[in-house]
């Protein structure tokens, strides 16, 4: 991490890597949850939308190829150095036959511009057969694996119905990592029921497996359970200074070899509910930004 940046991002990360910057693209493979088709429940996690927490990702009706070249014309006002990262992102993304999933990624990396693949899935959904395709698929690009698990603390996992021990998570990162595929954490801030230091004692505890961590607001949209208990009034959102602070106390304890995907979370404007503050994305990363220069956080220093 290179001493003039307060954490060590994504956008470093990847320009440590490649020598320039790298998009990632959001494409869907068409997949479903455990959670979802009755095999573990129906309702999937309390706080997932209809789309899986994918409403960015292009539709799954159209082929891998003509996603990438969608989500490419989406970005290209942005960019100009033209590498991208393939990222399967809505719902669980190895949760399908072998030979589904192998079609599906060799055909992700198979343009000369996408540069790796990334995929989100859960922990629970990772046989012996899934883990050696990802190694195989590793030894040509990339591959990085992004897990949902929100929380450490077992009584917050069975209100969200994550579905999963902890136990579960562990054995996920350790059989990825034998394979040589990075593993990216899921972290969700604010969970009803869970104190600051709860949430700090989830960070502490990826920070020690993890390569990367996605640092995520709780949103509360339309649509899902979560929205019924809080309309209800069981439970309410973070505000934008509690948040900041309580970020700047995880970027502190996280490793500096830790890459930090993401400091907070895009809900979809038009089914959010709350915190409504989080729709300005712009106005909470300068504030987020000038909170970690004011109390001069720097990542790993704890």
């Amino acid at each position: 991490m290179q001493q003039d940046n307060r954490y060590y991002s994504l956008n470093e990360y990847y320009k440590q890597k490649y020598g320039k910057k790298v998009y990632r693209l959001a494409i869907s493979g068409g997949m479903t949850c455990p959670n979802r088709d009755g095999t573990i429940g129906e309702r999937g996690c309390i706080f997932c939308s209809a789309g899986g927490s994918g409403e960015f990702a292009s539709s799954a009706g159209l082929t891998v190829g003509e996603q990438l070249a969608e989500a490419k014309r989406r970005v290209r006002s942005k960019t100009r150095d033209n590498l991208y990262i393939a990222y399967f992102q809505p719902f669980t993304n190895t949760y399908a036959p072998v030979e589904k999933l192998r079609a599906l990624y060799e055909a992700a990396i198979e343009p000369d511009d996408i540069v790796g693949l990334s995929i989100g899935t859960r922990p629970d959904c990772l046989p012996p057969e899934v883990i050696e395709l990802l190694r195989e698929i590793n030894r040509k690009k990339l591959v990085t694996v992004e897990l949902g698990l929100q929380t450490i603390h077992e009584s917050t996992a069975a209100y969200i119905r994550r579905g999963y021990p902890l136990s579960v998570y562990d054995e996920a990162v350790k059989a990825l990592h034998q394979a040589g595929i990075e593993v990216v954490t899921h972290v969700i801030l604010g969970l009803p029921g869970e104190t600051e230091e709860m949430m700090l004692e989830t960070v502490k505890y990826v920070g020690r497996v993890t390569d990367g961590v996605k640092l995520q607001l709780l949103h509360v949209l339309e649509g899902t359970d979560l929205a019924a208990d809080y309309l209800n009034g069981l439970f309410r959102t973070l505000t934008l200074e509690e948040y900041a602070r309580i970020l700047c106390r995880c970027i502190r304890i996280l490793p500096d070899n830790v890459v930090i995907y993401r400091l907070t979370g895009d809900g979809d404007k038009k089914s959010l509910i709350a915190p409504q503050w989080s729709a300005d994305k712009k106005r909470v990363l300068n504030y987020i930004n000038k909170s970690l220069a004011d109390n001069r956080i720097q990542q790993g220093e704890q």
